[in-house]
């Protein structure tokens, strides 16, 4: 008889509850495992008890590493939508510049407006950042058009070759034809063979002798 569906709501059996929290919580640092070690991929885990206490994986040299590395990225995210907006309120500024200007110019309007010459190592450390992403983002953008571009010519390809064969299987079924039809004509057009023409030869051959 198989298990039957567990109900998604708070256990309040204190002994149960605590029996399940210890078998999930070891089921889910199993899992936490294999991922980290499957996929070659940095997993942190952490569980707080009812009574506050701590369980924790890493599959870094320590939880602290990959909390910082999440940091960092958050960071950055924030730092690129805010650099978006800026750009996005600058061209509404200018909306006769937008089609005239390069991405150049557009890095270079950029950097005028971050003051560099006024900025010290952590702030430019953090600009440094926010070019980072943009530059990795725009690289992101462009292997996705080309890869888009190439799928696009690879069906174009595809179609291609599925009209030539169909082409050639309708000019062989043609050919075909036609050399049927050559076939059925010759066969008309050639004398039709009397079995009886040869019957007459010996009786006239034995007329002539009795006239003569």
């Amino acid at each position: 008889m198989g298990r039957g569906k567990v109900q998604m709501k708070r256990i309040e059996d204190k002994t149960s509850r605590q029996v399940t929290f210890s078998k999930r919580k070891g089921g889910l640092m199993k899992k936490a495992r294999e991922l980290a070690v499957l996929c070659d991929v940095e997993v942190a885990l952490m569980i707080f008890s009812d009574r506050g206490r701590l369980y924790e994986f890493s599959s870094a040299e320590s939880i602290g590493k990959i909390l910082e590395r999440y940091r960092i990225h958050v960071e950055e995210e924030i730092a690129v939508r805010q650099s978006a907006e800026k750009g996005k309120r600058y061209d509404a500024g200018f909306p006769g510049q937008q089609m005239d200007t390069s991405p150049q110019q557009k890095i270079q309007r950029y950097l005028e407006e971050q003051n560099i010459e006024e900025k010290n190592i952590i702030e430019l450390t953090q600009l440094e950042k926010e070019l980072d992403m943009i530059l990795r983002q725009t690289r992101f953008k462009k292997t996705q058009l080309m890869m888009e571009a190439v799928k696009a010519l690879q069906d174009e390809q595809q179609n291609l070759r599925r009209e030539k064969t169909q082409v050639e299987e309708e000019m062989a079924a043609m050919k075909s034809d036609q050399n049927l039809n050559d076939n059925h004509q010759s066969h008309a057009l050639e004398p039709e063979s009397n079995p009886h023409a040869n019957d007459y030869t010996p009786h006239f051959q034995e007329a002539m002798l009795h006239l003569f």
